[in-house]
């Protein structure tokens, strides 16, 4: 499926940006040059993404997150290629938007047209102000050097797609990606299309150039990039520098001081960290997965805000989202996937409904039930791609919504995966449990060393959720030995 996954979105790329070239002027360099979009068209691919983002994976709800990190983005945007007197007037009038994802995952990507996001994960693996506006300066050189435009245009010409990041696992139809996150086509195609390593270092070397003309300590960005691979080598992720499409990140560590130094020498002179300000707006962020939104514990998946749990087959892995949770079996052989489904009154009309939408005819339906809670379910095969595969559809109802499961494997594995599926979904139950009911979300507190203090011996005797000192560790941009200067701010994780 993987294979498939990539040779579909292949063809969307190609169909999708053949025959299309448009030649416009480089907001960059001012010199005209091919894009597969317009300007106008980049700009209304990102509104129509965005709706999509931000219903996906949500905005991060506190204001003052969101205040700081549109302030600080327009005065870099100010300071970038897209606000210059030179520049053409069509990039200098048009509106960013800047937005902080509530997202665990250490991440930031820009859209077309003006769309840059960082999520929380990425902005706590910050200490300071300085470090996240090469990141910030980063995401707008993307779009500035209309990056995704010229990569539209590469792949319309014979280029490989390159994807990164896809999960595996659709609902039916569409490809995996776009089915698991719920997206459409374009943003899936957007999300999972990576830059060239000549991209990145051009945005690496915007990034600098920007966060320096506004002030900041631009080297400071060095330091980010070397959490980036402590992350990456910790989850045993990390990739060999000839096969990454980004540049090594001990060449941004090296690559990024010496650039700022350039702007330095240039006149720019870069005196802002603004540590005290950034680490004020840490204190209190949640860290890591929010519980309230669902969280895996002992075998069961629980939903404390909707009340609910159900089981989770042993080493079947759990994708939890904003408007569904996803299951994968090993090796990717069965997925189970739950959403609400607000257009139905009861579980029955769920089922049905679904059937009707898809064409599907199958007398193969029936009653069930959930515990004590009403259920309905079919079973049919559907072809897919020139695979068969054996689909369960299940809705059940609790408190006044109805929750529908849509369970598939291939035709032949279904009769030994039915069973599974039985157990997640025959497992669904109202969530009774007063400390799963109550649970708070962890979150970051910060504070200042007394005295110099060695980091291990600053960390208390347990941390909640799964969080292990090694990664706090790197949360912080130290190592466990280091010895902390007094005053120095740190981040511990408490619930």
């Amino acid at each position: 499926m993987k294979r498939l996954f990539t040779l579909l979105l292949s063809f969307l790329l190609i169909f999708m940006f053949t025959g299309s070239c448009v030649v416009q002027e480089s907001p960059i360099t001012g010199t005209k040059r091919a894009y597969a979009y317009s300007w106008n068209q980049e700009v209304q691919i990102g509104q129509e993404v965005d709706r999509e983002i931000v219903a996906e994976f949500g905005i991060y709800e506190n204001e003052g997150v969101g205040d700081y990190f549109n302030r600080i983005s327009h005065e870099i945007l100010e300071n970038s290629h897209m606000r210059r007197p030179e520049t053409a007037e069509r990039f200098r009038e048009t509106e960013f938007t800047f937005r902080v994802l509530d997202s665990p995952v250490v991440n930031a990507f820009a859209l077309p047209g003006g769309y840059v996001y960082v999520t929380r994960g990425l902005m706590a693996h910050m200490n300071n102000e300085a470090q996240l506006a090469v990141v910030i300066g980063h995401e707008i050189g993307h779009v500035a050097a209309r990056h995704a435009s010229q990569r539209g245009l590469q792949h319309a010409i014979g280029q490989v797609v390159v994807i990164g990041g896809a999960i595996i696992g659709q609902e039916l139809f569409g490809l995996p990606g776009e089915g698991i996150l719920n997206l459409s086509s374009t943003a899936a195609q957007l999300l999972f299309l990576s830059y060239s390593r000549n991209h990145e270092r051009e945005s690496d070397r915007l990034g600098v150039e920007y966060a320096a003309k506004t002030g900041y300590v631009a080297a400071e960005g060095a330091a980010f990039f070397t959490s980036l691979k402590r992350i990456s080598e910790r989850s045993g992720q990390a990739i060999p520098n000839l096969l990454s499409t980004h540049p090594d990140p001990g060449e941004r560590e090296r690559n990024i001081p010496r650039k700022a130094e350039e702007w330095r020498q240039q006149g720019y002179e870069q005196t802002i960290f603004n540590t005290d300000e950034y680490m004020q707006l840490l204190h209190g962020m949640t860290y890591g997965e929010n519980p309230r939104q669902g969280f895996r514990e002992d075998g069961r998946y629980y939903h404390p805000d909707l009340e609910f749990y159900f089981p989770i087959p042993e080493n079947w892995q759990l994708i939890n989202q904003p408007t569904q949770v996803v299951l994968l079996s090993p090796n990717n052989e069965a997925v189970s996937i739950l959403r609400i489904d607000s257009q139905s009154t009861s579980a029955r009309e769920s089922v049905q409904q679904f059937l009707s939408n898809n064409n599907i005819d199958t007398e193969d339906q029936r009653s069930a039930q959930s515990g004590n809670l009403t259920a309905y379910e079919a079973n049919f095969s559907i072809q897919n791609e020139g695979e068969t595969l054996g689909v369960n559809v299940y809705a059940v109802e609790y408190g006044d919504r109805v929750y529908r499961y849509i369970n598939y494997t291939s035709e032949n594995r279904f009769n030994n995966f039915k069973p599974r599926f039985d157990e997640i979904t025959g497992g669904f139950a109202q969530l009774n449990d007063e400390r799963i009911l109550n649970i708070n979300p962890v979150t970051l507190r910060v504070t200042q060393v007394e005295s110099n203090t060695r980091f291990r011996d600053l960390l208390p005797s347990s941390l909640p959720m799964n969080i292990d000192a090694e990664e706090i560790a790197i949360v912080n941009q130290v190592h466990m030995d280091d010895m902390i200067e007094a005053g120095t701010y740190i981040k511990i994780p408490v619930q």
